[in-house]
């Protein structure tokens, strides 16, 4: 064992704590935000306020919420490979949205986003957020409320 006076043992852990702290987000940086809601980085489409999210549990289940409707999805991730299978949308919209509220342009991005994601290949953590990438980059960031 070292033979360390009692200020350079506080220094030696001193150092140590800080490289511990510069260290651990790069050492967290490879665990996907399992749990959290996750929204898009976008600004709202129209008067209608929603923007799309996706919440993605622990056991892989996803609910995808886009411009209209609601699908669910299976999702694997590996290190920073992830999968994205989504089921079929439905033809519905959720109770709260009323007929009238999704402009066909609405309905046309709900498909075009779902094709996005089933296309992800990697993910990757970067300024507070998450990028999911294919052929088209997504940022999502976490919702604080």
């Amino acid at each position: 064992m070292w033979n360390l006076r009692p200020a350079a043992r506080r220094s030696t852990r001193g150092i140590a704590t800080v490289l511990l702290l510069i260290a651990s987000p790069a050492l967290g940086n490879d665990v996907f935000p399992y749990d959290r809601q996750l929204m898009l980085d976008v600004a709202p489409m129209g008067k209608v306020r929603r923007t799309p999210s996706i919440t993605i549990d622990s056991d892989g289940s996803a609910r995808l919420e886009l411009w209209c409707r609601t699908a669910s999805a299976q999702v694997t991730t590996n290190g920073d490979q992830i999968r994205i299978v989504p089921a079929p949308l439905p033809e519905s919209l959720p109770q709260y949205m009323r007929d009238g509220q999704c402009a066909p342009e609405r309905m046309d991005a709900d498909v075009t986003l779902l094709n996005a994601l089933a296309q992800v290949t990697t993910w990757r953590k970067a300024g507070g957020g998450v990028t999911l990438e294919g052929p088209v980059a997504m940022r999502f960031l976490a919702d604080d409320h």
